[in-house]
């Protein structure tokens, strides 16, 4: 079936800002859509609010609207361009909410708007919760027992009616929100208010709790003509009760019989076709572990964040695939990718296990509650690919970012097992590693698994792990035991620290392909994972031997974490998409699935793996690369710096020594004293003690923080001894190496700074001046550009600092420049020299991307300099302050040279 004729102009519903449950994986499935839109020659008519995402890059589509994601705003969107189709199933459950309502209210039929994709009725009877039930019992697909409910008092006789404990699930939600487990009345009248609140349509649906359950997803595709497809299958670690978001999961199913896995891929391709999706689809199944009986728990219309996982384990780009389904294309018409010569009808085949690991934000909230339940909590994942169950956690846990490389986590070393065992039946992102703690001090299988309900078989693969620790522990560490160990995810640094010996050997990794087919046709695609095979079934080593460009190596971001989110990913990916135009071949490492960087076809090699220095080293061994970029990475990049100036790696930008002046408190202080640059008094302390003279010598209150860190990590206002001391309690326990900065609080104005220099010039695009009060982080602040109560002179004087620490620091790149304001004196906050959170923002403005000029202003500058730089900065105000006033009501458009007329 040829693309619908019919199809000239379609509006694409973005997803908005990132919330839980809600990350970059839509800005990987929106980028796909509005790419295959284009490629088709279909006007791409774009709206989203979040100006960090790549799909709001002038390049993804034809008109862009950077607006609130409001039924007004959308209707307003509609009338001036007059779309003849709206795409409503990739922008996260905002973006299909927005598409029903406008559906519903008669308002696109008014105006000649169709919904392509998945139809009305579909998405109905999959998100409304009493539709789904009927839907289920026409098919003979089992629910767990349930009814739905409208008020609060129909939720009490519900649950009166299954007995407790019983699941809350709110209709039209995303990531579990206003949904929970409560096990009396008063719980439940807590939680279901809140989720009758949240539902768009009041609706909840109270379901008997199956705890003990397994919970499988299928990640299933269909098209207009009917055909299906399963493209993943996926396990949760955890039982039913922990939302899968939080749920270490493992792809493909590895618990299931033939019968079990044939029984539930039957029933999603069953379910699929009645709804009638057209498109991705996930399916979420609770599976009895002692028996055949399985329930349908729900099912998502849309691509999820269960389908980027799916589409990275597997290699197969479901949100592509939707996107073309959407123009009328069906599976038999649409070309692999990966392979450029068979097509999306196969269903993929991996001969590797993938294991998703979450990222949870408790490291900002220390006194948060870490209990997990069905409503989602975690910021975001990564993704680790490897041989074997053991070699795939390793990596994920490394790559999680949670001071620890293996499964030994310091927290609980000294716990006794009657201490861990007590502690299993708590669900919390750290059970895992109780877990492990609890086999190694002793409990048997058969005892953690009645209590966690965690199947035998993840279980036994954890006491592999701990079985070779023992031996590192009590052997001699012959070249046998190393490879074992490197074949089960160990780095070299962990198998030294256990065997407490030193490695008279390195073992280098061998890559293999991800390529949807198990290696039964060649790929075209380069998708690496590491395995500790021989060197001689390297599947890297042709693609880089082949090459005959200069190779640059782009370290990403990792997972997206309060503080380290989607911007540096499209940081990341401009840095690739720039120097592939210049003429580099550019390979990228990185290991969160939810990214337009992991993307197959970003870079000219991608490799998912953690961003230790080990893992990334191996990468180096085999790109042989002429340089590596760590300026767009965020912290986790940056934290490379000092081993890659150690191990001779070139790196391209900001050099390692810049970067450590401006890092470390201490060389960063002595940097302003050497300008008379003003910032607020400080000093640095590594204990408690000295944090608590340093505090009295400053005066309450004072700003403690530590070095290298992000997004305000382990930041915090002290007002009395007793605040300083639990503060340094929680910071020493967690093993920070480097110097903790104490500052003295000032209330003022704070302003910020992103400029980019060469090392000789630097160009500053904008300013922005934060709305609240000194103390409140950046990330947390509203910004106001262009800053609205600055004179010239202080703006002159902004240019002026930021140059002179611009040129001082040798930046060649980005740099980020925090000021304060306080009682008429410019204070520097802190230095960043890399990418910034507000990188992305600027160069959505038009007014920077249009006349943005250089600034010379160094010891050398001259009046004639400084009364332009003057000019600039009042036509910019001008200029923006206009642009900032004009709606989607006002068809005048503004230009420079109009406002300068």
């Amino acid at each position: 079936m040829p693309k619908r004729s019919d199809i000239k102009k379609v509006l694409v519903i973005g997803s908005g800002p990132i919330v839980i449950g809600q990350a970059a994986e839509f800005d990987y499935a929106g980028a796909q859509a509005c790419r295959v839109m284009k490629s088709e020659g279909v006007n791409v008519v774009l709206c989203n609010s979040n100006p960090a995402t790549i799909m709001t890059d002038k390049a993804l589509a034809d008109e862009i609207y950077l607006e609130p994601l409001t039924e007004e705003t959308l209707k307003r969107i509609i009338l001036k361009e007059k779309p003849d189709s709206l795409l409503a199933s990739l922008g996260g459950q905002t973006g299909l909410t927005m598409g029903c309502k406008l559906a519903k209210s008669g308002f696109l039929e008014k105006h000649g708007v169709k919904l392509i994709g998945t139809k009305l009725d579909a998405i109905d009877r999959s998100e409304d919760r009493e539709l789904f039930k009927q839907t289920m019992e026409k098919i003979n697909q089992p629910c767990v027992p349930s009814d739905i409910a409208y008020t609060v008092e129909e939720c009490v006789a519900i649950a009166n009616k299954l007995h407790y404990p019983v699941i809350i699930r709110p209709a039209y939600t995303l990531g579990g929100a206003g949904g929970g487990v409560a096990y009396n009345e008063e719980e439940l009248r807590l939680i279901s208010h809140n989720g009758l609140m949240l539902s768009p349509i009041t609706q909840v649906l109270i379901e008997k709790y199956i705890a003990g359950w397994k919970e499988i997803e299928f990640e299933v595709l269909r098209d207009s003509k009917g055909n299906v497809l399963t493209v993943c299958s996926m396990e949760n670690v955890d039982p039913v009760g922990i939302h899968t978001g939080d749920s270490i999961v493992v792809a493909p199913a590895v618990t299931l019989s033939t019968k079990e896995y044939d029984m539930l891929r039957t029933a999603a391709l069953s379910i699929i076709t009645e709804l009638g999706i057209e498109g991705g689809c996930n399916v979420q199944f609770a599976l009895n572990p002692d028996s055949f009986e399985y329930s349908v728990i729900e099912v998502n219309p849309r691509v999820s964040r269960s389908s980027a996982l799916a589409s990275k384990a597997t290699g197969f780009p479901i949100a592509k695939v939707t996107s073309k389904i959407a123009l009328g294309y069906t599976l038999d018409e649409i070309v692999n990718d990966v392979t450029g010569n068979t097509y999306a009808c196969f269903e993929p085949t991996i001969d590797y296990l993938v294991v998703k690991m979450p990222k949870w934000p408790f490291d900002k909230f220390l006194y948060a509650k870490r209990e997990l339940g069905t409503r989602m909590k975690a910021t975001g994942e990564v993704m680790s690919i490897g041989t074997a169950f053991e070699m795939a956690i390793m990596k994920a846990v490394r790559g999680a970012e949670i001071s620890t490389s293996t499964m030994n986590y310091k927290k609980f070393v000294d716990y006794t097992k009657d201490e861990l065992v007590a502690r299993l039946s708590e669900m919390t992102d750290e059970r895992i590693f109780v877990v492990y703690a609890a086999l190694k001090k002793g409990a048997t299988v058969d005892e953690v698994f009645n209590i966690t309900k965690i199947d035998r078989w993840f279980l036994n693969k954890f006491k592999n792990l701990i079985k070779y620790e023992e031996m590192l522990a009590t052997q001699k560490l012959t070249r046998e035991l190393y490879n074992e160990g490197k074949r089960l995810g160990y780095l070299d640094k962990d198998i030294a620290e256990i065997s407490g010996q030193k490695i008279p050997y390195r073992k280098k990794a061998a890559y293999k392909m991800v390529d949807t087919c198990a290696a039964e046709f060649p790929a075209k695609t380069p998708y690496f994972y590491s395995t500790f095979d021989s060197q001689e079934h390297d599947e890297a080593k042709p693609f880089v031997e082949k090459s005959g460009k200069k190779r640059i190596v782009v370290i990403g971001s990792g997972p997206i974490r309060i503080g380290q989110g989607i911007e540096f990913d499209y940081s990341s990916v401009h840095c690739v998409w720039t120097l592939k135009e210049l003429g580099y071949e550019v390979a990228i490492i990185n290991n969160n699935p939810e990214t337009v960087s992991t993307d197959f076809d970003t870079a000219d090699r991608l490799y998912f793996e953690p961003l230790t220095p080990e893992d990334v080293q191996h990468v180096l061994d085999i790109e042989k690369p002429y340089g590596v970029i760590i300026t767009f990475g965020g912290q986790t990049a940056i934290k490379l710096c000092s081993y890659f100036a150690t191990h001779g790696i070139r790196i391209l930008g900001t050099s390692a020594d810049s970067v450590d002046a401006a890092e470390d408190r201490e060389r960063f202080e002595a940097l302003l004293e050497k300008y008379a640059i003003p910032r607020p008094k400080a000093l640095t302390v590594m204990t408690k003690e000295e944090a608590l003279n340093a505090a009295e010598k400053l005066e309450y209150p004072v700003l403690l923080r530590p070095s290298y860190v992000i997004g305000g990590q382990n930041m915090t206002i002290a007002f009395t001894q007793e605040d300083v001391c639990r503060y340094m309690d929680v910071i020493l326990a967690q093993g920070i190496e480097n110097p903790v900065l104490c500052d003295k609080y000032l209330m003022g104005t704070e302003l910020e700074v992103d400029a980019i220099s060469d090392g000789k010039d630097v160009l500053i695009p904008g300013i922005m001046q934060h709305i609240e009060r000194t103390g409140i982080h950046s990330g947390d602040s509203i910004a106001v550009y262009p800053p609205y109560n600055l004179d010239d002179t202080m703006l002159e004087k902004i240019i002026e600092v930021s140059t002179q620490l611009a040129l001082e620091l040798k930046t060649k790149g980005l740099i980020n420049i925090q000021y304060l304001i306080y009682r008429g004196e410019l204070h520097v906050i802190e230095v960043n020299p890399r990418a910034s959170r507000t990188v992305p923002i600027f160069p959505k403005l038009r007014a920077c991307l249009w006349w943005s000029l250089p600034r010379r202003l160094s010891s050398g500058q001259n009046s004639k300099n400084s009364a332009t730089a003057r000019a600039c900065i009042r036509r910019r105000r001008t200029w923006q302050s206009k642009c900032l006033c004009s709606t989607l009501k006002n068809s005048t458009t503004l230009t420079p040279s109009s406002v300068r007329k």
